[in-house]
């Protein structure tokens, strides 16, 4: 069998990488001195990680992170912000995930939580589970329309599947009967088989007003499924007169970073 050949079904195989990396070793004469147990598990290594790597650009691809540089490590705890980064360190190794439990970002308008939201969510990708961002308008619109077409079983997977679901603009508008019913089954069927990040202007205390005004047992259901062991991280001003919008602080554009 000719190297060649060798080359050859390695690209059929779809194993690119190794055939790549054997062509170097093909045309590196230092490389006929290295035992062939080692040269075949370099082989290995380099097919390996790519194969890792790609996943990873899948996965963050996938996600259509609003920011997706968000990062942990780039996250400013000297601009002003009470913030707790003993838990946000915690979080990062994505234990909360094998705990399907749920996190709370909540505080102002250009506080940082979408860009923290994602940096979770680009550490959940790092350790290779599926993530998916949304606004929470966007969402309700998608479930009502599938509501609408006879689609609603189908499009709700799109939103239960994801390990990791980061729901941006949470509780914005007050929700409709017919809203808070979709989002229900949404939250229902998540609980205990994953975790949801929720990005709210509002403190939680607020949040089930914001309900159909609080009056519907719909109320009830959503919150005691949310938020019983969630971990909460409310992110407030030290000094509100010397407050600086994370927009500023990350760089961002002004239309982003809520």
């Amino acid at each position: 069998m000719t190297n060649q050949s060798t080359i050859d079904k390695l690209i059929e195989m779809r194993l690119t990488a190794m055939a790549d990396a054997f062509r170097i070793q093909m045309d590196d004469p230092a490389m006929k001195e290295v035992p062939f147990e080692d040269r075949f598990g370099m082989l290995v290594d380099v097919e390996y990680s790519n194969r890792k790597n790609n996943r990873l650009k899948r996965l963050i691809r996938q996600a259509e992170f609003e920011q997706p540089d968000a990062s942990i490590s780039a996250i400013d705890y000297h601009s002003g912000r009470k913030l707790n980064k003993a838990l946000i360190n915690r979080l990062a190794t994505c234990e909360y995930i094998t705990e399907y439990r749920n996190i709370f970002i909540t505080g102002a308008t250009g506080s940082g939580k979408t860009y923290m939201a994602c940096a979770f969510g680009m550490e959940a990708c790092k350790h290779y589970y599926s993530v998916r961002y949304v606004r929470l308008p966007d969402l309700l619109l998608d479930l009502q329309a599938a509501r609408d077409n006879g689609t609603f079983s189908t499009v709700l997977k799109k939103y239960t599947k994801p390990i990791v679901l980061i729901i941006d603009e949470w509780l914005l508008l007050k929700l409709t009967e017919a809203e808070a019913r979709n989002l229900f089954e949404l939250i229902h069927k998540r609980r205990k088989k994953s975790s949801t990040i929720f990005c709210s202007q509002f403190r939680e205390s607020e949040w089930y007003q914001q309900i159909c005004d609080g009056e519907s047992t719909l109320a009830d259901a959503i919150m005691d499924r949310i938020s019983y062991d969630s971990y909460k991280i409310d992110i407030e001003s030290v000094d509100p007169s010397k407050d600086l919008s994370m927009r500023e602080v990350y760089g961002l554009d002004p239309a982003m970073a809520k």
